[in-house]
């Protein structure tokens, strides 16, 4: 997959940095509370927005890398942080409870990527990554097919883990079909702690993608390899 054309440079000017939308859905259903899962994910999302603004700040010439985060749970599907870059995102934590609204987030999602305002049209393709712990409780699928069909989703890098012992074969295909590539797994994060592991390797691929890396070729996740990154 080639990531994006180059700028054309016959005017001679030397073109500003491409941006880096990285968008993560995060399951906040009631179940996200049990085995401190919720608490996890809040700790991994809050160590990728160091980690990212670290290296933002010590390569600021490879372009800004803007965070988003959508969660879906009792509020139905809400924009917890908005697209910025990482520089600027003072985390604050979620909270979790209700059901699982899937479906509204893609469609969000679809929403957010569609705004040139919030996420520039010359941008990298974007970074999806999907987080969730049990089946949704909406109509999903439709949203899933609405996410692929357009033309930033369809372009988008998707990334996704199932979180938890109780998230099983039905809600691991549901992540698949969310992934849609055969040569990128749907990391099972079996114990609670290995979230931490997955946004390492999903920090360790952004980095590698604004360097100018090629996109098609994610860091294989291998936990054991991804402690150099700064906690």
């Amino acid at each position: 997959m080639i990531d994006d054309e180059r700028p054309d440079l016959a005017s001679g000017q030397v073109p500003r940095p491409r941006s880096l939308p990285v968008l993560v859905l995060a399951d906040v259903s009631g179940s996200m509370v049990q085995d401190h899962k919720i608490a996890t994910l809040n700790r991994a999302i809050e160590t990728m927005v160091r980690t990212l603004r670290t290296f933002a700040a010590a390569e600021s010439g490879h372009g800004d890398i803007l965070l988003a985060v959508i969660t879906f749970g009792a509020a139905g599907a809400v924009l917890h942080q908005a697209p910025v870059p990482v520089s600027e995102i003072r985390w604050t934590d979620m909270s979790a409870g209700g059901r699982t609204p899937l479906g509204a987030a893609l469609d969000l999602v679809r929403t957010v990527l569609e705004d040139s305002e919030t996420i520039p049209g010359r941008g990298l393709h974007p970074t999806l990554v999907l987080v969730s712990d049990g089946i949704p409780t909406d109509d999903w699928q439709p949203a899933i097919k609405r996410l692929l069909a357009s033309t930033r989703g369809a372009e988008a890098v998707r990334l996704a883990v199932a979180v938890g012992a109780e998230a099983g074969n039905p809600s691991y295909r549901v992540l698949e079909a969310f992934v849609a590539d055969p040569a990128i797994p749907v990391v099972r994060a079996d114990e609670v702690d290995r979230l931490c592991d997955f946004f390492r390797w999903v920090t360790l691929g952004v980095t590698d993608r604004i360097r100018g890396g090629p996109s098609s070729e994610l860091p294989t996740f291998d936990p054991d390899a991804l402690y150099d990154l700064t906690d």
